[in-house]
Parts: structure tokens; C-alpha cells; sequence
């Protein structure tokens, strides 16, 4: 299930990315358009900062902004950064593999083999998928 904390982080970037001047926008602003708690906000979008997606300016007239481009911002990026794994179990994870305990032989694994499938469609959809992507309703009608 996807945490509040990607869904409000892909809520804030869109809210950014429809930003078409690309101005800093205050944190207030985003959290009142979103309905998204300013302290939890703030927070995520630290982390983003710190991955490189957003920038931020201080003083009169700052907040933050996009660093890059929307269509340059993978959601494979994002959800990497505020959710973690991809993957649903960590025997499958291209990034965060761990064996798991309970499992003898991967390779006979039901389960393992059924979530290298659900890893691999979800890692097509998110690779392909871009943040300017979520801001044109028409991409997924």
C-alpha cells in the first residue's frame, strides 16, 4: 500500500509542477491547496530536496521549486526516495535484495517468482511514468 508520505509527495511535486513559471511556492500554499499537514510537508519535502528534485529559496518570496524539468522526474525516482523499495518483498529487489528466512530455493518459490512479475510491470510503469505525466489528465484516459 503507498504510504501518506508518497502520496503527498506526489500530490506536492504535480501541485509544483503545474507551477508553469516555476516560482518558489511557500509550503503554506502547497499545504492548503493539498490538504497535507505543513509539518509533515515539510519533511518530505526535505527529502526531496536532498535527492535533487526540488530547490528551495529563502526569504521574502521563497518556497520551493522544481530543480528539473517535469517530464525529467522519473516517479520511479520519487517513490525510490520517499517510499523505498519498489519491490514488494525483498528477495526481489533490484536495489534492496535480502534473502529471505523463511525460503529455501528462489528459484522454486511461488511467491518469488510471482512478485519478480509484479516488480517488473510496476518498475515498467514508474520508469515510464513522469511527473509531467501526472499533470496531463489525458495520459491515463
Amino acid at each position: 500500500m503507498l504510504s501518506r508520505k508518497t502520496k503527498y509527495g506526489l500530490k506536492a511535486l504535480t501541485y509544483l509542477a503545474r507551477n508553469k513559471d516555476n516560482n518558489p511556492v511557500q509550503i503554506s500554499v502547497i499545504s492548503e491547496a493539498e490538504n497535507i499537514s505543513q509539518k509533515f510537508l515539510e519533511s518530505i519535502l526535505l527529502s526531496l530536496r536532498k535527492a535533487g528534485f526540488l530547490e528551495s529559496k529563502k526569504g521574502k518570496g521563497g518556497g520551493y521549486y522544481l530543480l528539473k524539468e517535469a517530464k525529467d522526474i522519473p516517479i520511479a525516482g520519487v517513490f525510490r526516495i520517499l517510499e523505498g523499495p519498489i519491490a514488494m518483498i525483498p528477495c526481489v529487489s533490484l536495489n534492496f535484495y535480502e534473502k529471505c528466512d523463511d525460503c529455501p530455493d528462489e528459484a522454486q518459490c511461488s511467491v518469488h517468482n510471482l512478485m519478480i512479475q509484479v516488480r517488473d510491470n510496476t518498475l515498467t510503469i514508474f520508469e515510464n511514468t513522469s511527473l509531467a505525466d501526472l499533470i496531463n489528465d489525458s495520459a491515463f484516459e
